[in-house]
C-alpha cells in the first residue's frame, strides 16, 4: 500500500500529512487509526486504490464517519475514486455511522470536489487558508458532509 500512498503524501497537494512521512508513520495514520481499510485491485491483482474509514471525532461525535481516498496515478479518471466513495458510504451505513464528513478538501482539488459532489456530498463551510499546499502555499479548504440516515445526522 505504501507504493500507492507515498507519491500522494510526498506531493503535498491533497492530504495534510507531512510530505516527509515515513512508511511506518503512514501505516499508523492510514491503517492502524482506522475502523476499516479497503483496497481496490485490477484484473491482475494490482493495487489501484484504497480508502480508510474511521470516526470523525471522539465519543459524542463518533457517529459521524470520516474517510480518505487514494487512487493510483495511472488509474485516475476511470471512476475508481467514485466507486471507492460509494463503497465507503455503504460500509459506513453498515457500521452504523449517521453521516460522513470530509474535514479538509483542498479548494483546487477540482476532481475530488466533483467526485464527492456527484456522490451526494455538499460543501458546508470554507476554511480560509487552512491547507498549506506544497507548491501553491496557503489554500482554502472545504468541509463537506453527507447524511447517511433519514432525518438529521445528529
Amino acid at each position: 500500500m505504501w507504493s500507492l500512498l507515498e507519491p500522494v503524501f510526498r506531493a503535498g497537494e491533497t492530504f495534510p500529512h507531512d510530505p516527509a512521512i515515513t512508511e511506518a508513520e503512514a501505516r499508523v495514520a492510514w491503517v492502524e487509526q482506522s475502523h476499516a481499510v479497503m483496497v481496490a485491485v485490477d484484473a491482475t491483482g494490482a493495487l489501484v486504490g484504497t480508502y480508510y474509514l474511521r470516526p470523525n471525532s471522539l465519543a459524542l461525535g463518533a457517529h459521524v464517519a470520516n474517510a480518505g481516498y487514494v487512487v493510483a496515478d495511472h488509474c485516475r479518471r476511470q471512476g475508481i475514486g467514485s466507486r471507492l466513495c460509494q463503497h465507503s458510504l455503504r460500509a459506513a451505513r453498515r457500521f452504523g455511522f449517521r453521516a460522513m464528513q470530509f474535514n479538509l478538501v483542498v479548494s483546487n482539488n477540482t476532481a475530488g470536489l466533483r467526485c464527492w459532489q456527484r456522490n451526494g456530498f455538499q460543501v458546508v463551510g470554507t476554511l480560509p487558508g487552512a491547507f498549506r499546499h506544497k507548491q501553491l502555499g496557503y489554500m482554502d479548504a472545504y468541509v463537506m458532509v453527507q447524511g447517511l440516515v433519514e432525518g438529521p445526522a445528529t
